[in-house]
């Protein structure tokens, strides 16, 4: 009954259905991949909610250039880890990153070189605060930092990519990503190769700052992608299947597939 599945057409067909099921599963792995690298990367952000904070240098490692150079870029497993570094703010460079989105205002993030003892400077994220007005760029009033040593708190943040310009409007730089490398080159020190978005300080930070939330990424939407992949490709080789058996019932004589002429069909008589 399925010799026919041997003929170049159906050969054919064959061929052309392996080939997409093959697409569809190496389709659904390359998302259970992304699957598991957000879902590490969601652990390491609980994990770095509950862990006692290490020293800066536990997670980055110090630059050794010189000025305006950076340092190497953290390890995957040290992005998110919960540090502590003592410096003293240096107001002077402090960088305005624009059109940042928290509990939906679009504002400003402000972040500030913190110099350390032997003049390498970590850039650290100390908030949110609304635009002056007049509109989401209009430049705010950016809180005093605390003068003196300030004892900082906060998580590893990798710097970020598609990092446009920096320009320095009103005696302050300005950008829209926190592009360490490239923040670094404006700044008289070297700079470590991360920043650190603050969780709490001491003295403590200004009321007008709102912390930056932490988001989790949406590993469950890659989930979502592997099952539909994985099952268009279950249904590719059961629709061949299904063809395939129409075709061989068919040939065989067992399914009847003629069309019924419903006007040779005697009427019933009528009861009387």
């Amino acid at each position: 009954m399925y010799r026919f599945l041997l003929t170049p057409r159906w050969l054919g067909i064959l061929a052309l259905t392996l080939v997409a099921a093959t697409v569809m599963v190496f389709l659904g792995n390359w998302q259970l991949d992304r699957y598991r690298g957000r879902t590490e990367i969601n652990e390491r952000i609980d994990a770095g909610e509950r862990m006692t904070p290490a020293p800066l240098r536990d997670a980055l490692t110090a630059p050794t250039g010189g000025a305006g150079s950076t340092g190497p870029a953290p390890a995957e497993e040290k992005v998110w880890t919960r540090v502590t570094v003592t410096g003293r703010y240096d107001p002077t460079n402090t960088v305005l990153v624009r059109g940042r989105t928290v509990d939906s205002r679009v504002g400003f993030e402000v972040v500030t070189p913190l110099v350390l003892a032997d003049g390498s400077a970590v850039l650290v994220d100390r908030g949110w605060i609304p635009p002056a007005p007049g509109g989401a760029t209009a430049q705010p009033e950016v809180p005093a930092a605390p003068t003196g040593d300030v004892t900082v708190v906060g998580r590893v943040h990798e710097t970020e990519s598609g990092a446009g310009a920096v320009d320095r409007r009103d005696g302050r730089l300005e950008t829209r990503r926190i592009s360490v490398p490239r923040l670094a080159r404006e700044l008289p020190y070297p700079v470590y190769g991360a920043y650190v978005l603050l969780d709490e300080q001491t003295p403590a930070a200004d009321p007008l700052f709102t912390a930056v939330p932490v988001g989790h990424t949406n590993n469950w939407q890659n989930f979502g992608y592997i099952v539909q992949w994985w099952l268009f490709a279950a249904m590719t080789l059961f629709g061949y299947g299904w063809v395939a058996r129409r075709e061989a019932r068919r040939a065989a004589g067992l399914d009847d597939t003629r069309p019924v002429d419903r006007a040779a069909e005697p009427e019933p008589s009528a009861s009387a």
